[in-house]
């Protein structure tokens, strides 16, 4: 069986601390099709996701950053 991955940049508009941070990357990671999810603290905006676009679209990290009361655009 083969693997579709590709990554996405998303942009997190507000100011978040590491914790928030860190729980935003725990919901992003526990999603199907999602195998990594980082970010940086000298970049605290931007925070790159690995997926299956087979499994899971980009548009679902959207919803799922909203559900946490941020808000986010993708990058590429």
């Amino acid at each position: 069986m083969s693997i579709n991955m590709t990554d996405i940049t998303i942009h997190i508009d507000e100011e978040t601390s590491h914790d928030e941070r860190e729980g935003l990357r725990d919901t992003l990671l526990a999603m199907d099709g999602v195998m990594a999810a980082a970010y940086h603290d000298e970049r605290p905006h931007l925070m790159i996701i690995e997926y299956d676009p087979d499994v899971v679209d980009s548009a679902a990290f959207l919803r799922a950053i909203s559900n946490r009361g941020l808000h986010g655009e993708l990058i590429g």
